[in-house]
């Protein structure tokens, strides 16, 4: 059984090195010195995840990641940056990161996070082969799994990966209701470099959306004290 392949995407040699040698026993690695060579490889060959260095010269990880994103929301991706202030990990996980891990790192926790990062994937990927209902529809609001857009009266709404895994994580699951941290692992993937207003961030943003496109109801019910759930309201117009 082929291993799966990763892309290291760094401007320093030692750095992809050293990298190569903590992963290079489980997967197959693949390199690249900056983000031009690391769209270029990523279009030409099949990535399971990418291991992305933000602080690069002429394309940030930042910028990378972004293009990334527009033809491909599935792969995961971790970046990896000096910079810990939660902003930046807040920005990263706004443009479509999966994970953030912060230098200097244990090869230890680099291991675990990328193979926790890869069975999320692969549970995912299993998930959408095994869904029968491709196309959901709740009085205006459509959702296409396979293409993974929104609609609201046929009206395309332009969500960040991580607005769409939620609702419809939400809509998969209408009894269920969420706390932030549980919401944190499962569209997050994981939590503890995160602070649970991300997550209200979201919902906010998610809201705000539907608000302006006219949904006939309000998909997310606050449950005070406790989280997030499915809500099938009339929303005041």
């Amino acid at each position: 059984m082929a291993k799966e392949r990763i892309l290291i995407v760094d401007d320093e040699w030692n750095m992809r090195k050293l990298l190569s040698i903590h992963l290079g026993q489980e997967f197959e690695v693949m390199g690249a010195k900056n983000g031009k060579d690391a769209l270029t490889v990523f279009d030409n060959h099949e990535i399971s995840l990418i291991v992305l260095d933000v602080m690069m010269p002429d394309m940030s990880g930042w910028e990378v990641c972004r293009e990334i994103r527009k033809s491909n929301e599935k792969t995961p991706i971790l970046m990896l940056t000096a910079r810990s202030e939660i902003k930046d990990k807040v920005r990263g996980f706004d443009i479509g990161a999966d994970d953030y891990l912060v230098k200097p790192y244990q090869a230890e926790e680099l291991l675990a996070r990328v193979k926790a990062l890869m069975r999320r994937s692969n549970s995912i990927k299993k998930e959408s082969l095994n869904t029968s209902q491709d196309e959901i529809q709740i009085k205006d609001l459509r959702i296409d799994q396979n293409a993974r857009e929104v609609y609201v009266k046929d009206h395309f709404l332009e969500l960040t990966p991580k607005e769409y895994e939620l609702i419809l994580l939400f809509i998969l699951n209408p009894k269920s209701v969420y706390t932030r941290d549980m919401l944190l692992d499962l569209v997050w993937g994981i939590h503890e470099v995160l602070d649970i207003r991300t997550v209200d961030s979201h919902i906010k943003n998610l809201r705000e959306k539907f608000r302006k496109n006219k949904l006939s109801f309000n998909p997310i019910k606050t449950v005070w004290g406790v989280g997030y759930k499915f809500h099938e309201v009339e929303m005041d117009q």
